[in-house]
């Protein structure tokens, strides 16, 4: 079931009737969504539900066994790797772990990309490393290794560097996944502040629900086999029982004593 999704035209990511096997298991089938551009779309699932799935389809990782896929314009069903490299380019993507090359400053980690793929000089290029570190309120971290950083640093990091290239699109892969209540609250506002501030189109995938409730415009939960999209209201308020008992009864997540749950299962994400 599909509610409240945008239409095609406004769509900026537009996924078409995907189908999406590993072997012989089933992780989509039919999946149809559209995600509006400048929103906040939160992708909510249990593990193996397929959420991960859906960033990798976007960034023509893997490709559908069935369906259409199209982003920012571009239908990647069928490109080409050097087809794809254009759409790539308008990709930003924030891993769970942070991917950071655990050998290089985070100088390095952040300077990489523009020596790969800017013709900037070591001036501007160190201009840009700290403009953005300090969008994500990273300060004094040049020297220091990803092994020397808190989890929330590291995930901080990891968004500095997935918005270095100004994407139009950013995909966020469990972004509060390992992290304590206050500092759940810390990424999820950055994420906030830079999607209005930037106007980027995010995509998250989470299993988070209070953070969920606050930060996003759509929230597409991957349910018992299908997708049930809409706002959060509308999914808090759902007629289905079981879905409304779930989003009201996570919320309960949102003080800082920790509290357990029929729905736990979905946590692992």
């Amino acid at each position: 079931m599909e509610t409240g999704a945008s239409s095609s035209a406004a769509a900026h990511v537009a996924f078409e009737n995907v189908s999406m096997s590993f072997g012989g298991r089933r992780v989509l089938k039919d999946f149809t969504c559209r995600f509006p551009p400048g929103k906040i779309s939160v992708i909510l699932g249990g593990s193996g539900s397929g959420k991960t799935t859906i960033l990798r389809l976007i960034g023509g990782l893997v490709r559908p066994n069935r369906g259409r896929i199209v982003v920012a314009g571009h239908d990647i069903t069928d490109l080409s790797e050097t087809q794809l490299y254009a759409v790539r380019s308008k990709l930003g993507m924030m891993f769970q772990g942070g991917a950071l090359l655990n050998s290089e400053t985070i100088f390095d980690n952040l300077a990489f990309p523009l020596h790969e793929h800017t013709r900037l000089g070591e001036r501007d290029v160190a201009d840009e490393v700290h403009r953005t570190l300090t969008a994500v309120g990273l300060a004094d971290v040049d020297t220091l290794l990803p092994g020397q950083l808190s989890g929330g640093m590291i995930k901080r990091a990891a968004l500095a560097r997935a918005i270095l290239l100004k994407p139009e699109i950013l995909m966020c892969d469990e972004p509060f996944s390992g992290l304590d209540p206050i500092s759940v609250k810390r990424i999820e506002a950055l994420l906030t502040r830079i999607n209005q501030r930037l106007g980027v189109t995010m995509l998250v995938s989470s299993h988070h629900i209070p953070s969920t409730l606050r930060m996003a415009d759509q929230v597409v939960l991957l349910w018992n086999g299908g997708a049930i999209i809409g706002t959060p209201e509308k999914l808090r308020t759902s007629d289905d029982p079981q879905i409304a008992e779930f989003f009201n009864e996570e919320v309960r997540e949102d003080s800082l004593e920790p509290t357990h749950t029929p729905a736990e299962h979905w946590r692992a994400g």
